[in-house]
């Protein structure tokens, strides 16, 4: 544990989130360790600036590469799954948004990843070109 209570791996997920997204955006992490092989877990609670459905985030996320709705995503599901898996979307006031979300680290967190960035590098390379 960090002096302000916080454990390290909480501190990281805060900070590289502020780094990807933006440095003003305000995150709350808690994280545990489970007895899974493979696979990370979150619990999300987003609030937007502007009001958002349920019903409007799942057709977004429907449609969102690399996204897979499912009704309870979970760690055993996700291991060997590209894909990252999102459920349990339910609506928290009238500009938030509560799900759950299951990734294989192993594959959307390492090797996949890389892969998959290089994949769009090299599109948009060719497409400059063309």
């Amino acid at each position: 544990f960090l002096d302000d209570g916080t454990t390290q791996e909480e501190w990281k997920m805060v900070v590289e989130t502020k780094k990807i997204l933006d440095p003003k955006i305000k995150v709350v992490a808690t994280c545990v360790r489970v007895p899974v092989f493979v696979g990370h877990s979150e619990a999300v609670f987003v609030e937007f600036e502007d009001e958002i459905s349920a019903d409007q985030a799942r057709d977004i996320l429907r449609e969102a590469p690399g996204v897979e709705l499912r009704d309870v995503p979970t760690p055993l599901a996700a291991a060997g799954a590209d894909p990252c898996l999102v459920g349990r979307l339910r609506q928290d006031g009238e500009h938030g948004l509560a799900l759950f979300v299951s990734s294989d680290n192993l594959r959307k967190g390492a090797a996949l990843n890389a892969v998959q960035i290089t994949e769009l590098l090299l599109a948009r390379r060719q497409d400059s070109q063309a």
